[in-house]
């Protein structure tokens, strides 16, 4: 399977290619957010620190709380241990999210 993505500030495209068929959709960033509650996601912020951890809570400006959070490297291992944070929206350069949030 293969998901293709395509994200602008208004909305977020993809494509999910199987074997046997194809589906596209068009949602929301917020959208997609929310249904990343109760998910891991990884999270870039400006400064290029990466953030790991449970999504709790997202607002309508993209303000995350965070469990179980952790300062990752570029190889996923676990650099510091913070828990429960909060992370301004404003801060955001990216989000990594799982696939199957696209898919249900």
């Amino acid at each position: 399977m293969k998901i293709r993505i395509f994200i602008n500030h208004s909305e977020i495209s993809y494509v999910i290619m199987t074997e046997k068929q194809q589906v596209a959709s068009t949602t929301s960033p917020l959208k997609v957010i929310y249904r990343c509650v109760n998910d891991t996601i990884t999270v870039c912020l400006k400064d290029h620190t990466l953030l790991k951890g449970l999504l709790i809570m997202a607002d309508p400006n993209m303000n995350l709380i965070m469990d179980e959070a952790e300062e990752v490297n570029d190889n996923g291992e676990t650099k510091i241990k913070y828990g429960k944070i909060l992370v301004r929206g404003n801060n955001i350069l990216y989000i990594i999210i799982s696939p199957r949030i696209l898919i249900s």
